[in-house]
């Protein structure tokens, strides 16, 4: 008999997610942290054969629902890609908000749900509207104005950008030579994989050595609705059609911690694509709590189907 994971799709402002939410592994009693690890270690194999080709795509996120010990929690969530696990996905827990509200666990107005990621509690509210505003984990900006030189048409270009925790680690970087839009893609793509590769090859990091594997790119807004516009390269060499939940976290708390964002004051992202987060931030304690708020679209219900005997039943992996 062939496995059965039931999942629903979404696009939250155009970025996918697959919500998994029957058929999972069974991840053990921890805490989501100490789930992540062991579907890290274990169901890799999971990972890629509910987002990699046959049944995905690179660009898709997976969304695994797990159980969650805190007192009141919702759910707890375990974000992946076409390479491996997220720390955090700002647009999949809006696609997650969606998929819940779909399967009517949740409807406008209710009270924020409450949920466990790896790396720390988040919210999600379902607006009146259908919108949905998630509260994000604390965000901050870690060094500022780090230069970084890569290899850009046949000779050496030192770019200087900000590193900042949004829930991701991500280098932001404001002053480059490119155009942001759509059909420069492929040069984008592939300005911010150097950068990532040099920022690795020269061994610069988040705080505790962490891994920087988003690469942020802003220029001016195209919409007259936005402050700016962004480009996202996400771990696996795919960009973020949506304005990235994490990403425009550590975008506010940059211009927080610069004296241009106060608590509050909205700060509208524009994605590669045109679609819109809007953000604010709130001082609790001496931690800075993004919100950011969307909207996702169920796309489908679907049952995937791991056969016996499928060279390809796993995924396709490089």
């Amino acid at each position: 008999m062939p496995q059965a994971i039931q999942v629903v799709d979404s696009h939250t402002e155009g970025e996918p997610t697959r919500v998994v939410i029957a058929g999972g592994p069974d991840l053990g009693p921890g805490t989501v942290a100490q789930q992540a690890q062991v579907f890290r270690e274990k169901f890799d194999w999971f990972r890629s054969a509910v987002v990699n080709e046959p049944r995905g795509y690179d660009a898709l996120v997976g969304a695994l629902t797990v159980p969650s010990r805190l007192p009141g929690a919702t759910t707890g969530i375990i974000f992946f890609n076409n390479v491996g696990l997220l720390n955090a996905c700002g647009h999949g827990t809006i696609g997650l908000a969606a998929t819940l509200a779909h399967l009517g666990r949740v409807k406008p107005g209710d009270p924020p749900l409450l949920i466990e990621t790896p790396v720390g509690t988040v919210t999600a509210a379902v607006e009146p509207d259908g919108s949905i505003a998630i509260e994000n984990v604390a965000s901050y900006r870690h060094l500022a104005q780090v230069p970084v030189t890569i290899q850009w048409e046949g000779r050496p270009l030192t770019v200087k950008g900000d590193i900042a925790w949004g829930g991701n680690w991500f280098f932001l970087i404001k002053d480059h030579p490119l155009s942001l839009s759509l059909s420069n893609s492929e040069q984008l793509t592939n300005f911010c994989w150097a950068v990532r590769q040099s920022l690795e090859a020269s061994g610069i990091t988040g705080a505790n050595r962490g891994h920087i594997d988003h690469i942020e790119l802003f220029g001016p807004p195209q919409r007259s609705d936005c402050d700016s516009r962004n480009f996202v390269l996400c771990p696996g060499r795919e960009y973020d059609r949506s304005p990235c939940g994490t990403g425009t976290s550590a975008k506010m708390a940059c211009l927080h911690a610069d004296g241009h964002l106060a608590p509050g004051q909205p700060w509208r992202q524009e994605s590669i694509i045109a679609s819109r987060f809007v953000g604010t931030v709130a001082l609790k304690g001496d931690q800075l709590i993004p919100t950011i708020r969307g909207s996702a679209f169920i796309t489908a219900t679907s049952t995937l189907l791991i056969q016996p005997g499928d060279p390809f039943a796993h995924g396709i992996r490089a």
